[in-house]
């Protein structure tokens, strides 16, 4: 099933590439999102029509990106969870547990984007975090888990 980008995917292609990709994903995913159309004559020529004015969109969002992540780069996030004597928390810290700490400092980032070494963290400690801002914009940053000792 042929689909035309109408951004940059990772692992599909650049903007406006023409590529074969399977229904499903097409019809579930990609469509749905706004990140491709059907490959039609129509399609086609519209897309060429808006070429320019995609391209700056995505220009603008990198940039956007950019700033961002210039902003995220380095940071230091300290999340405190309940622990035993031994160091395991109860529980873990997951991606959306991050995305929150980093809302309740003031920056907007879902929790899709982040991405973490393992599934979950679930030992006090320093663990270094990947966020994906954008298909080229990565940022990273250092998570801090606290223990909070019960008795």
């Amino acid at each position: 099933m042929q689909v035309i980008l109408m951004e940059k995917i990772a692992s599909l292609g650049q903007l406006g590439d023409i590529v074969n990709v399977k229904r499903g994903y097409a019809r579930n995913y990609l469509i749905p999102q706004g990140k491709a159309k059907w490959a039609t004559e129509s399609a086609i020529a519209d897309f060429q029509s808006r070429r320019a004015e995609l391209e700056k969109k995505q220009a603008e969002t990198m940039a956007n990106a950019q700033v961002l992540a210039t902003k995220l780069d380095g940071l230091l996030l300290q999340i405190t969870q309940k622990s035993g004597v031994d160091g395991k928390l109860f529980g873990s810290v997951t991606n959306a547990n991050i995305a929150e700490a980093l809302k309740n400092q003031g920056f907007s980032i879902d929790k899709s984007m982040i991405r973490m070494p393992e599934n979950q963290i679930k030992q006090i400690g320093d663990y270094a975090i990947t966020i994906a801002l954008h298909g080229d914009v990565l940022a990273h940053i250092t998570v801090s888990v606290l223990g909070e000792t019960t008795t």
